[in-house]
């Protein structure tokens, strides 16, 4: 099943939620999307370190940013990541923030590109190519 935004809701994960506060707003009085980006830059960062265990990533690439709607203050806004491919030394993400409550989609990025390096912090392979769970890698499931 895909939503209008041409996602896929079954595999993507919203793991992150952030509350909308005074400081977030913009001279509307809704969400900045300065904001809105960072949250989604940190999300895809920590969702890659996950996935890739190394806490040596760094995002490269971020595509066309599309705002569909905003928040307010005291909405909950969620993220959502969903891994679109495993490259050599990268992961290929996309992204949606929604409204928690009404599940009004906020924003859509197609791509985002981080890239696992080693310790020299350059480029470095990571031999994944699949999603994996915590729960998995610790012999229960998900």
């Amino acid at each position: 099943m895909t939503n209008f935004t041409g996602l896929n809701p079954d595999t993507m994960r919203f793991n992150t939620r952030k509350w909308v506060r005074p400081e977030d707003l913009n001279a509307n009085q809704t969400l900045f999307g300065g904001a809105l980006l960072s949250w989604i830059g940190e999300e895809a960062v920590l969702y890659s370190l996950i996935q890739l265990e190394n806490k040596k990533v760094v995002m490269k690439y971020m595509s066309e940013i599309n705002f569909m709607s905003t928040a307010k203050q005291g909405d909950i806004v969620e993220i959502g990541m969903e891994v679109v491919k495993f490259g050599q030394s990268s992961l290929v993400l996309k992204c949606e923030a929604r409204n928690k409550m009404t599940h009004e989609t906020l924003l859509t990025v197609d791509q985002i590109i981080v890239v696992n390096l080693g310790s020299d912090g350059k480029p470095k392979a990571h031999g994944k190519t699949k999603v994996e769970y915590v729960s998995e890698r610790l012999g229960g499931t998900d």
